[in-house]
């Protein structure tokens, strides 16, 4: 399984890669507030760094941890950042995590996760910042069936949405029907759930990662569990944050 995810892993990656390869300057603003092409793309060698000492040294990533500050993030993301570098990391991130033995969980800035999690973890993380990037250069990306992965992790990111939110994670299950870019039909959740979640995997996927305001997507919540979740889904770990505005009519 790991093999798989980290093969989607690797194409979400040359994704955003085929945007940002021919450009010359990267300085171009996104829809993330002061981050720039360049920000976007440090962020995930960043983060792909920072996962590899999770994977490979945990006592190492608990210092970082401990010592934290709230402008970790766009610290990361400052630092100066090149093509290589990136896909360096993109690779070392891939050896680390198939090194990691069966049964054991990687330390992170949410809850500790199984190497496919972080793996999955960081394929939304690589299509929410291509997000950016593309919205940044007027393009319009292709979905793929790899959305399924970045759905996933926000259906599994239930319980932590509410808690990150400083709610109580309600019990009572959620039925979650998306529509995936071929018309495949991806479910989670009891069938007999009374509260559903349903709409296109885009829309779902744009809405968890907060790239769009839920007003724009064609996502729908029935019960009172699921009209409380959607708007703070998300499928990332940390602050909610403020998420993107509604876009002009």
């Amino acid at each position: 399984m790991i093999d798989e995810l980290l093969d989607d892993l690797r194409a979400e990656s040359a994704v955003l890669d085929d945007l940002v390869a021919p450009l010359g300057d990267w300085s171009v603003p996104t829809p993330a507030a002061g981050w720039t092409v360049a920000h976007q793309v440090g962020h995930l060698c960043w983060t792909d760094r920072v996962a590899v000492l999770a994977a490979t040294d945990p006592d190492a990533f608990a210092a970082l941890l401990a010592c934290a500050t709230p402008d970790l993030i766009d610290r990361g993301a400052a630092e100066p950042v090149t093509l290589a570098r990136w896909r360096a990391s993109r690779a070392a991130v891939a050896e680390a995590l198939r090194a990691v033995p069966a049964g054991v969980k990687v330390p992170w800035f949410g809850p500790p996760m199984s190497p496919a999690s972080m793996a999955t973890a960081r394929l939304m993380e690589t299509w929410a910042h291509g997000q950016d990037v593309a919205d940044a250069l007027g393009v319009v990306r292709e979905p793929t069936a790899r959305l399924r992965h970045v759905a996933h992790i926000a259906v599994r990111a239930f319980g932590y949405a509410f808690l990150v939110n400083g709610l109580v994670a309600p019990q009572e299950p959620v039925r979650v029907e998306l529509t995936g870019p071929d018309g495949q039909r991806w479910t989670w959740g009891p069938e007999g759930a009374a509260d559903r979640v349903c709409g296109p995997a885009l829309d779902f996927c744009l809405l968890a990662t907060r790239r769009r305001h839920r007003d724009d997507l064609a996502v729908t919540a029935v019960g009172d569990v699921a009209r409380a979740w959607l708007p703070i889904a998300q499928a990332f770990a940390g602050p909610p944050g403020t998420g993107r505005g509604r876009m002009a009519r």
